[in-house]
């Protein structure tokens, strides 16, 4: 059973993404700080539908000095790691002028240094194995830009540069890289928009909804696959039409 590490996959989308994986029969390594009882459902109703499973694996990804440690003890329980998703971010807003520099050097650390450290460690693996998926989590906001969220854009806007990169750094080795860019969906991170601000947003969208956490968990689902194969170096953009 191939394994895929999830990042963030105690809640929200990253847990949408760890149900869908297991579903597809893999073995899912979720990566989080605590185990919620969400989490801990989900693990019960994979296994008890098998075909995959979902492994938590208690860890803080702001502690970037100890993520070769992780991987390489994840390598001798589970093998070395099939796929890997790097969901795992925060998106605390703020006026750039106005934020803390704490807050924006916590934002750098968890949503642009601890996933290129981790897809380091984790490819370091996967080099004599012949294939591999890398998915990062972007954002729409990469690309459109959004008032109060510029740190937070230009840590998702990252991804894409790095995934064209290392597309052709590791191509050859079977490995591709992709990025899945979701719109606006119903999670922790949006929580705090206001009914009014909801329906602009559906109003905006070409198909006069919002993307759920589903849609992102497919697109996922679809890019570890082997139908996604030739698919490297690009960005899957899931947001109901609201960019088109």
């Amino acid at each position: 059973m191939p394994s895929v590490i999830v990042t963030g996959a105690s809640r929200g989308l990253g847990l949408g993404i760890s149900a869908r994986l297991a579903a597809s029969g893999f073995c899912v390594i979720a990566i989080a700080r605590n185990e919620t009882p969400q989490l801990q459902n989900a693990t019960a109703l994979a296994a008890a539908e098998g075909a995959g499973e979902i492994i938590f694996q208690k860890f803080d990804l702001m502690e970037t000095d100890a993520i070769p440690g992780l991987v390489k003890s994840l390598r001798k329980s589970c093998g070395a790691p099939y796929g890997l998703v790097n969901n795992a971010g925060i998106g605390t807003p703020g006026i750039l002028s106005n934020m803390q520099d704490a807050d924006i050097e916590t934002l750098i650390r968890l949503n642009v240094l601890s996933p290129i450290m981790l897809t380091k460690y984790v490819v370091r693996g996967r080099m004599t194995s012949g294939e591999g998926r890398i998915v990062n989590i972007s954002s729409i906001v990469a690309t459109s830009g959004y008032q109060g969220l510029s740190v937070y854009s230009a840590t998702k806007s990252s991804f894409l540069g790095f995934a064209r990169s290392l597309a052709r750094e590791v191509g050859g080795l079977g490995i591709t890289v992709n990025n899945v860019a979701p719109g606006f969906i119903e999670t922790e991170m949006t929580n705090d928009l206001s009914p009014e601000h909801t329906k602009k947003i559906i109003r905006r969208s070409a198909l006069q909804r919002m993307a759920e956490i589903t849609d992102i968990a497919n697109a996922v689902d679809f890019l570890l696959s082997d139908k996604a194969r030739n698919i490297t170096g690009t960005t899957l953009t899931v947001d109901a039409g609201n960019t088109a």
